[in-house]
């Protein structure tokens, strides 16, 4: 079984339905993965998506914010979710393949603008919530398992434009970065993205503040696609949809892609 899996924060699924179903159409992947949908989830437009063949959805939902959603072409049954650092937020959810692989969305919190759990009370849940994850991961190892999505965190020098100049700057701290590395470790999980792509710059997200953003390329590697160890030798072709940031009024994260045979 080979799949091609991409995951996309969206930043509000119904205001860029049209960007979801260019996506679909232009790139085709067999399962999409969606953050940041701003949508409870009988709002989300299936009907438009099921209409160019994604009739399966597993997602969660809430009105104004967060949300995660995966849609496939493949048959997908619901795996659950979890309230990390219990935010009450719709930040996780987990799909079943037929052939029993599990593909976890997630949304891990943007930790605000101050890198001080004491003076930003945002910082501080995204760390608590990293460290449920790992904890999570380490009690219950994943097999046969996807892990994607907006993990608000590059954690290597080449994953943002300025390492010296964003160390101080929430998603590119060392505490986030070692928070993610532990919990990447706890899981076993394989950067899938930079296994495919070693070596050089590479972002998935570029600021809306930037008059130029694709001339300034001031981007961050803040979206992720991981693979649980058993699956180590099972990836290949990641790729970062660059184009779309430049689409009609964007998100300003791009899609990242991989390729699965299982």
């Amino acid at each position: 079984m080979a799949f091609t899996l991409a995951t996309w924060n969206i930043n509000s699924v119904r205001l860029r339905e049209g960007l979801v179903a260019k996506l679909l159409q232009e790139e085709a992947p067999d399962i999409l993965c969606l953050q940041e949908c701003k949508s409870p989830v009988d709002k989300i437009p299936t009907q438009a998506f099921a209409d160019l063949g994604y009739g399966h959805m597993v997602a969660r939902g809430q009105k104004g914010y967060n949300g995660v959603a995966i849609l496939s072409r493949l048959p997908i049954e619901d795996a659950g979710d979890q309230d990390f650092a219990s935010l009450g937020h719709a930040r996780h959810v987990a799909g079943r393949l037929e052939n029993g692989t599990v593909i976890h969305n997630f949304y891990v919190p943007a930790g605000g603008d101050v890198p001080d759990r004491e003076k930003n009370e945002k910082f501080g849940q995204k760390l608590d919530y990293l460290t449920e994850m790992r904890d999570w991961f380490r009690d219950s190892r994943p097999e046969k398992a996807i892990l994607v999505g907006d993990l608000n965190i590059a954690p290597r020098e080449d994953d943002v434009w300025s390492h010296k100049q964003l160390l101080k700057v929430v998603s590119h701290t060392p505490i986030e970065v070692d928070h993610l590395g532990q919990t990447q470790d706890a899981g076993g999980w394989v950067d899938v993205t930079r296994s495919d792509i070693p070596e050089g710059q590479l972002y998935s997200w570029w600021s809306y503040r930037a008059r130029d953003w694709d001339a300034a390329d001031k981007g961050r590697r803040l979206d992720h696609v991981w693979a649980s160890d058993d699956l180590k030798n099972a990836f290949h072709s990641s790729r970062v949809l660059r184009a779309a940031r430049g689409w009609e009024k964007p998100s300003d994260h791009a899609p990242v892609f991989a390729t699965f045979d299982l």
